[in-house]
């Protein structure tokens, strides 16, 4: 129980205190894209400012709101994010909290000392409201060291304790019994009860200046300091003399202020050494972190005097102190579905480089290079240096869309490596516009940068291909049909967790220019895709039929764009493989480069490829083919040949589950070339082609567990006659929800024969012509309708709320007992209205405000009308049937509504719509 005199001080902060959920909603300097639940507590009630840290008022966009403690919500927006401490303000109207008198807490730095008292009073771990105790055991601890490529604060004292305070408590008030905050919750130790408070020296003046209207003027030198205790100081070559006349000066001083960083090109730079020790500023002895910066703060612009000792030498140097804010970038840009900020001091403190550079903030699209995800630095593209944001919006805006231009970057964390790489400029998915920070209105304020340049018109061009070994006997001409497919995905869709695949392509028509490439590398159409020929010469590429069940996709592109390039159409076998067949593999291995040899099938079985918890496309009812090499788990995508160069398989990599670490598994199986056939034959005509399907998933039975499911003596004899080599009939495993084959079929069903023929093999279930019903032996004799395919997959997205919202597709269909409506969540944007309120990928939507949203249309119609700023109640479905009420704040401003359109007449195949 807390004592009466802390009861009644509780009772009295409580009514100040209030929980923030926020979002980040765009990944910028050191912060990604995130949502999560901080406190915070007012600091002046009149003009409704909330003091937190400044890692909870985002150095990004801010998108938040407070909750009081009567439960009262208001919205709150940034007005101060300090640029190097870790705190911040926010501001809310006070006139919105109606049913509590809104209070504040004052602050008062000058009450914190060791073995104060002390109680945190916040949103510990996302409960409402905790009071944490503690007593106050160091006020000098040097600022904590949070990670590399995070935010560290610096140059201040931090106050530390023993509270065991968790995430949700950043932003809590540290106060004493009188009801004053002495300092403000920062951080702690994960591995520990001690927990770290920022001072509020700083904090009041900034608040002050706040509360006048002004600017809070912060200087810099762009030196980073530690303090150091007489015993390391001396070791530095602190002088005698020098030590006693700062003890003299204070009795209570234990150490001196010492120069750790100093960042090159910046102000202190060639004046200041590491391993400095500072005396004076202008004259005054300085040895702790307050005095240090208001001599900063004080003389923004002007020259000040450090008296310094290094090594045991006094020397004085002139410091002209420069504008903290000036080098804390405050816009971004968005381009090609990246986003990057000039590089911060923050970051350049941290890594002791130059505080310049335009740094890649949010690595994806075309500016998703090579090596680590993070810290990139962007030098140069298209052969024009970009050392500032400016520069390379000039550069951007000179390069034509899809255009294929060399960037030259490296890690901030090895700055003695530069890499290359080229990449395609995507002007056509993504905004290119600058946002800039407005700390009136709380908003970062978009500019359009521009109409793209027009793409280049394409020509032609010629190459030749890698020579095979002779060795290697006709199979060495297959190198001239194998292509490379890259294909770059803007928009996560159908459940797929990539946005950029790559691997082979057989060229199966040259003349047509029709390819054959695995579903894992093109898994739908929405998304650039690249065709490369003989190592050489990048063209794009159009889908063009996308197979339901057997982990192809055929892609096509302009054969006049490849010159004389010899590309030959491969010569494909009637041969099927069987177990023991001698082949020969022609794949990619890891590194994309020409692998040849000859092995044996050990098998060709129907295989099942794991399905996975969040559902997207996998090959199905497939004889997967086997190899007696251990090379060929390396190739991803392949073909195999006879002797004589006819392709007899594809070599092909299956998308299967996610396993508990986050890797997705990939089985590589090859297909019996035959499989292509239906497909190929209509296209080579230039004819849609009809493909239709029982929509059934099936599992192999053997005979010994069909007896004991009740198939007769007379069928057992029957399967035997039917398939010498292998004694199995199938089951089935799924029957499609919503399939015309869900009317008649039911999971666990046996298949006995198919328009009365015995099925023992996956590929004679493959619907001959255009068979509107199939006969199906089973117990009883039925007919089942077929499923006509289309080929063209998902044609139609929408954007709301950065959830990414589809009709259901197939692979949902496929696990899905049920179908709530047609309107499910496919993926979200972290730090989005959808992340932040709760919807979850897989969920279906069935209602908004009341109204039913059977489809698409409905969905769109429904959300149209909706206010924005304001909560919209959506009904929702988990994929296990646990029905959900949401309530989501649309923010239209940084996620408006838009719709994707499968349009063949526009430039990137989809026409967008802003609604």
């Amino acid at each position: 129980m807390q004592p009466s005199g802390w009861q009644d001080t509780i009772e009295h902060a409580v009514k100040a205190i209030v929980s923030i959920r926020f979002s980040q909603v765009a990944s910028f300097d050191t912060e990604g894209a995130e949502t999560s639940e901080a406190s915070g507590f007012i600091v002046d009630a009149e003009r409704g400012l909330i003091l937190t840290n400044r890692h909870v008022v985002c150095s990004g966009p801010f998108v938040g709101e407070a909750i009081a403690h009567d439960h009262e919500e208001v919205d709150v927006h940034a007005v101060y994010r300090d640029p190097v401490h870790d705190f911040g303000f926010l501001k809310f109207d006070p006139s919105k909290i109606r049913y509590m008198p809104v209070t504040a807490i004052p602050l008062r730095p000058d009450l914190a000392r060791v073995g104060l008292d002390i109680r945190v009073v916040g949103n510990d771990a996302g409960e409402k409201l905790s009071i944490l105790a503690g007593s106050v055991s160091r006020l000098d601890r040097n600022a904590p060291e949070y990670g590399d490529m995070t935010y560290n604060d610096f140059n201040t004292f931090y106050l530390q304790a023993a509270s065991s305070t968790s995430g949700g408590s950043s932003g809590s008030p540290v106060i004493d019994i009188n009801g004053n905050a002495v300092a403000l919750q920062a951080g702690g130790h994960t591995k520990a009860a001690t927990d770290f408070f920022l001072p509020l020296d700083r904090v009041v003046r900034a608040l002050e200046f706040i509360q006048r209207g002004e600017t809070v003027p912060r200087g810099t030198i762009q030196v980073q300091f530690l303090h150091r205790p007489f015993d390391e100081t001396r070791r530095l070559g602190l002088r005698t003399e020098t030590e006693a006349m700062v003890r003299a000066a204070s009795s209570t001083e234990i150490g001196m202020l010492v120069v750790e960083t100093v960042v090159p090109k910046g102000p202190g730079a060639l004046l200041l050494e590491e391993g400095d020790i500072l005396v004076r500023i202008n004259g005054q002895v300085t040895t702790k972190f307050v005095p240090l910066e208001e001599a900063f703060d004080q003389n923004v612009d002007q020259e000040i005097v450090l008296e310094l000792e290094r090594g045991g030498e006094p020397m004085s140097v002139t410091v002209r102190v420069q504008n903290l804010h000036a080098i804390t970038p405050d816009r971004y840009v968005e381009v090609g579905g990246a986003k990057v900020n000039e590089l911060s001091y923050q970051l350049a403190r941290s890594y002791c480089v130059p505080a310049r550079g335009v740094f890649v903030a949010e690595p994806a699209g075309m500016f998703r290079l090579d090596g680590p995800d993070n810290g990139w630095i962007v030098a140069s593209v298209d052969s024009q240096p970009t050392p500032t944001l400016d520069d390379f919006v000039r550069v951007m805006r000179g390069i034509p869309d899809r255009e294929r231009v060399p960037v030259v970057y490296y890690t901030i964390a090895d700055v003695h490596m530069t890499s290359v790489a080229v990449v395609q400029v995507d002007h056509h998915w993504s905004r290119f516009r600058m946002a800039v920070r407005n700390d009136i209105t709380g908003l970062w304020d978009f500019t359009d940068l521009g109409a793209p340049l027009p793409p280049k018109p394409l020509s032609s061009a010629t190459a030749r291909f890698v020579e095979l070994d002779a060795s290697l006997g006709s199979a060495k001409e297959l190198i001239s049909s194998l292509v490379k497919v890259t294909f770059y995905m803007p928009i996560k869709i159908d459940g797929f967790p990539r946005s950029r695949k790559q691997g082979a392509g057989l060229v199966v028509d040259a003349e047509r220019g029709l390819i054959v490439v695995g579903r894992n590398i093109v898994p739908f159409a929405l998304g650039d895709l690249s065709i490369t020929f003989a190592d050489s010469i990048v063209i794009p590429g159009k889908v063009e039929f996308l197979h339901p069940t057997h982990n192809v996709t055929f892609i096509s592109y302009d054969p006049k764009l490849i010159g004389g390039t010899p590309v030959k159409s491969a010569c494909l076998s009637d041969t099927m493989l069987t177990q023991g067949h001698k082949v020969t593999l022609l794949a990619f291995n890891h590194n994309y480069r020409p692998v040849c040899l000859t092995t044996v099938v050990t098998d060709v079985t129907c295989v099942t490829i794991p399905q996975n918890a969040t559902p997207r496309f996998r090959g199905i009812n497939l004889d997967a083919i086997t190899l007696d090499t251990p090379l060929a788990q390396q190739c991803s995508s392949g073909v195999l040949a006879d002797s004589e160069g006819r392709v007899q398989g594809l070599w092909l990599s299956y998308l299967g589950e996610r396993t508990t670490n986050g890797h997705d598994n990939e089985y590589h199986l090859g297909l019996q070339i035959s499989a292509i056939l239906p497909v190929l034959e209509p296209l080579r005509a230039q004819l849609r082609p009809r493909i239709r399907v029982l929509s059934v998933e099936l599992v192999p039975v053997q005979m010994v567990q069909a007896r004991h499911m009740g198939v007769t003596d007379e069928w057992v004899r029957r399967v035997e006659e039917a398939n010498p080599s292998r004694h199995q009939l199938f089951m089935i495993r799924r029957v499609e929800t919503d399939s015309p084959a869900s009317q008649t079929l039911r999971d666990l069903d046996l298949v006995l024969a198919v328009n009365g023929k015995v099925v023992t093999r996956t590929y004679e279930m493959d619907i001959k012509g255009d068979d509107e019903e199939l006969e199906l032996a089973m117990e009883m004799t039925v007919r089942v309708p077929t499923t006509l395919i289309n080929g063209e997959g998902t044609d139609r997205i929408i954007c709301w709320a950065g959830a990414i919202i589809q009709e259901p597709h197939k692979a949902v269909l496929q696990q899905s007992k049920t179908l709530p409506s047609r309107v499910y969540i496919s993926a979200r944007s972290r730090g989005s209205p959808s992340y932040m309120y709760g919807m979850v990928p897989t969920m279906w939507i069935t209602q908004v405000n009341g109204k039913p949203t059977p489809d698409l249309d409905a969905f769109l119609s429904a959300v149209r009308v909706c206010p924005d700023n304001e909560y919209v109640r959506v009904k929702t479905i988990s994929f296990d049937m646990i029905p959900m009420v949401l309530s989501i704040k649309q923010n239209l401003h940084y996620w408006p509504t838009s719709e994707l359109v499968r349009d063949p007449s526009a430039d990137c195949g989809w026409r967008s719509v802003d609604i």
